[in-house]
């Protein structure tokens, strides 16, 4: 997978991509990074990337210009997809996760500033748009962080046991049960002997039920999700 950030600030991205999966990840080239500077094709001496909008208005828009030439200056590969990170995009979430993983090799992510991007960058541009929640962040960079996190660790070799891939949230609608370790005991606090007893058929019964229980009370949206998908 080919990751392409068109980023006013790459700076931002240096410690993530270095960090524990993400940055085993690239280093052994299950994932690629390329950082794209939109100032480095500006074509004034003061390296203008933003401006005033047409019709006035509170802050400043980023410029086509700059936007169309970073993404022009890339390669293209064959399945790819060109999207801006943006409160009004499709809400990110596992299944999105897994098409990118699974269709794509190349995904250009632009990280939008200031009051966001000129609306022609959005129509003759970007291919999608996707959104962290119905919240306004400071910057794109942080959801293309997210996005690129949640795609990687979808890739093969990048997580060790494919196994622990297929049980976590969000896979069958569900949360995740709760889980315990070492000691059996903490202050009082005991994990339950169900998970003590090496019955694994008793332990599947009893995670299956606690991970409907918590969606249940946590998450009455994907409850309702799960309860259409078994009773069709």
């Amino acid at each position: 997978m080919r990751f392409d950030i068109i980023t006013l600030f790459p700076d931002f991205f240096a410690s993530p991509l270095n960090c524990s999966l993400l940055g085993k990840a690239i280093a052994k080239e299950i994932a690629t990074v390329n950082l794209v500077n939109p100032r480095d094709f500006t074509q004034d001496k003061h390296h203008k990337v933003d401006d005033i909008t047409y019709g006035g208005g509170v802050g400043m828009l980023l410029k086509p210009e700059p936007i169309f030439a970073a993404v022009e200056s890339l390669p293209i590969l064959p399945q790819r997809e060109v999207i801006l990170m943006t409160p009004q995009g499709e809400p990110l979430n596992q299944p999105l996760l897994k098409d990118l993983a699974t269709n794509y090799q190349q995904l250009i992510l632009i990280c939008g500033h200031y009051e966001g991007v000129d609306e022609r960058i959005r129509q003759h541009l970007v291919t999608k748009e996707i959104s962290l929640g119905d919240f306004v962040l400071t910057c794109g960079e942080i959801p293309a962080l997210t996005l690129i996190n949640g795609v990687t660790r979808l890739l093969p070799g990048t997580v060790g046991k494919v196994e622990s891939l297929k049980a976590e949230s969000f896979e069958t609608e569900l949360l995740d049960y709760p889980q315990y370790t070492r000691p059996a005991e903490y202050r009082g606090w005991e994990v339950p002997e169900v998970l003590r007893s090496g019955n694994h058929k008793l332990i599947d019964q009893w995670r299956r039920e606690e991970q409907i229980k918590r969606t249940r009370d946590r998450r009455p949206d994907l409850w309702d999700k799960w309860q259409l998908k078994i009773n069709n």
